[in-house]
């Protein structure tokens, strides 16, 4: 990284050298072992029109707030501007201190995206962002974490760390850039490329079956899992707001396009003239129908079956989506995921309530130090049995 590409004027109290912070943070002091701080309330994000004209409740922070004035390097076109922009946007909303947000990342073209931020930040190694991550909030748990990889990063070197993560259900979100590519290497398959997927380190196509990320989620006990699209800025905001909410481990897939080395692979998701029959948006409690309501998801068995609501069929014959069905989810993921015939599903697929690792480890630490008492290192270290090599 070069010395243009760093926030100027910041001084990272109590992080690694390689961490970046906002300017002028002063980080709250590390004897706060709370949980994080709730979302500010509504009337200090919108300014609300008074009587006399002049507006009250004046928003403590805006989306500039989070911009810390460097350069972007990412390709021209990228979809990764998209999901940094949606994540601005969407903050202020969610803190009212961008120096209790912090971001980790890994190794990867996302992975730059601490650097962006005006918050505390982590660029760490390939692969490891759930361990740091994991590591903060288990000591400083007031912190609002978020992780950013890649599906290069998460899925491959990185597969352990990211299931475990998942596991535990520690209080932070996971935003996956997927791209189905090594973008940063300059266009190699990664865990998520297609099978028969030629590239630079496969001339003759790719013989890998490829990641489905939300199916590895749900099979890591994942309590938050859902899926949204660079190209729908809306949409993307509102999976970033519902994950923020959520209480203990959220992942949010994004497709995302490499517009250098992968160009086009969601075109179907994405494109206007052929979004509407490809994706689903699910919603809690409502009926599971996509192309502009010309067509619905029955089940039958345990099968998804597509249902033409033109002709004789009704949004009462389709399945009514319920995102705190595990079973439901286990079908969406595998069956959505592998059949080209039927749409691709977008929005929360599953969400369910489990206590967090975070949470448990400090009532844990407490328990122990009420019963014990505060304990005494010096004692320890010196304390027990010893040996001595002649």
């Amino acid at each position: 990284m070069s010395n243009d590409d760093k926030p100027k004027g910041v001084k990272p109290a109590g992080l690694p050298k390689k961490a970046v912070g906002p300017k002028g943070a002063k980080p709250a002091p590390p004897s706060l072992r709370g949980a994080r701080p709730a979302a500010p309330p509504k009337a200090r994000i919108a300014p609300q029109p008074s009587g006399d004209g002049e507006a009250e409740g004046l928003p403590v922070l805006t989306k500039k707030d989070f911009d810390p004035g460097v350069d972007v390097r990412w390709c021209p076109g990228c979809g990764d501007y998209a999901i940094l922009a949606a994540v601005r946007r969407v903050l202020p909303e969610l803190t009212e201190r961008k120096e209790d947000v912090v971001f980790i990342s890994g190794i990867g073209c996302a992975s730059r995206f601490p650097y962006y931020m005006n918050t505390y930040g982590v660029h760490s190694i390939h692969g490891r962002a759930p361990t740091l991550a994991t590591g903060l909030k288990a000591s400083r748990p007031e912190l609002d974490v978020w992780v950013i990889t890649g599906d290069g990063d998460s899925l491959s070197i990185g597969a352990g760390h990211f299931a475990h993560v998942l596991r535990r259900n520690v209080d932070l979100q996971i935003i996956l850039f997927n791209n189905e590519i090594y973008g940063l290497t300059k266009g190699q398959y990664s865990p998520t490329s297609e099978m028969g997927k030629v590239t630079k380190s496969t001339p003759y196509g790719s013989l890998d079956h490829p990641f489905n990320p939300l199916g590895l989620g749900l099979g890591s006990e994942g309590t938050f899992l859902a899926r949204t699209l660079d190209r729908d800025p809306k949409h993307m905001q509102a999976i970033f707001r519902r994950a923020h909410a959520h209480r203990g481990t959220s992942l949010v897939e994004v497709y995302q396009n490499c517009n250098i080395f992968n160009d086009g692979a969601f075109f179907t998701y994405t494109e206007r003239d052929s979004r509407a029959l490809n994706t689903v948006l699910l919603e809690h409690g409502e009926p599971v129908v996509y192309d502009k309501g010309r067509k619905g998801l029955k089940l039958e068995g345990l099968q998804l079956k597509s249902i033409d609501l033109t002709n004789g069929s009704s949004t009462s014959d389709c399945l009514v989506h319920d995102e705190t069905d595990r079973t439901l989810a286990q079908i969406y993921i595998q069956q959505l995921f592998r059949n080209a015939e039927l749409p691709r599903p977008f929005g929360v697929i599953y969400t369910e309530n489990r206590p967090t690792y975070d949470a448990l480890m400090q009532a844990q630490i407490d328990e122990v130090t009420r019963k014990k008492g505060k304990g005494d290192l010096k004692a320890l270290l010196h304390g027990g049995t010893t040996w001595t090599i002649e």
